[in-house]
């Protein structure tokens, strides 16, 4: 299974602004990323899995797609690859003028930094799934915005960032993003 060169790679960054009770990346300041077509088209579920695993910086926990509800997490950055089909995604909450809604397709990897809301909003094949990928020892949890959850997202302040890219390993996309930037 080959990547895609580093060189050859496109990337997207975007700084999506806090809204109502959700952080995005007003608190690390560290942009949304993906990772066009970082994994070829052949790439399976499998191979990815075996991949991230090889490169030692998160471990796959799951297959599923994208829960069509807002959410995000306080306690983790994420590492979605996706290994079928193409989806329109929106980060940042439904009624952030900062949203964004890009389409992702297989291959595609998406680097979401704790705090940043995103939710499926439309499979566009039919069968859309992503390998879901955490930082070893760090369990994930789910927030809504909701009242009283404000205390949950002090920890987002303090979470280390990747100190190796998720998915080249000592070199990559998430390495730029690691030092706080201005939104």
């Amino acid at each position: 299974m080959a990547l895609t060169p580093l060189t050859s790679l496109r990337v997207s960054r975007r700084h999506i602004p806090g809204w109502t009770q959700i952080p995005n990346c007003s608190i690390q300041q560290r942009p949304l990323l993906i990772y066009h077509g970082a994994f070829g088209p052949s790439a399976s579920a499998d191979d990815m899995e075996s991949h991230l695993r090889r490169v030692g910086v998160v471990t796959p926990q799951w297959r599923h797609t994208m829960y069509d509800t807002t959410h995000f997490h306080s306690t983790t950055h994420e590492v979605l690859c996706i290994s079928h089909g193409r989806a329109r995604l929106r980060f940042g909450g439904d009624g952030n003028t900062g949203r964004f809604e890009p389409v992702v397709a297989r291959g595609d990897v998406v680097v979401v930094p704790a705090g940043v809301g995103h939710r499926l909003l439309d499979d566009l094949d039919g069968g859309f799934l992503m390998v879901g990928s955490y930082p070893p020892g760090l369990a994930w949890d789910m927030c809504y915005g909701a009242p009283g959850e404000e205390p949950r997202l002090q920890g987002i302040r303090t979470l280390p960032w990747f100190e190796r890219d998720p998915v080249y390993g000592d070199d990559g996309p998430a390495l730029a993003a690691g030092a706080p930037q201005a939104a």
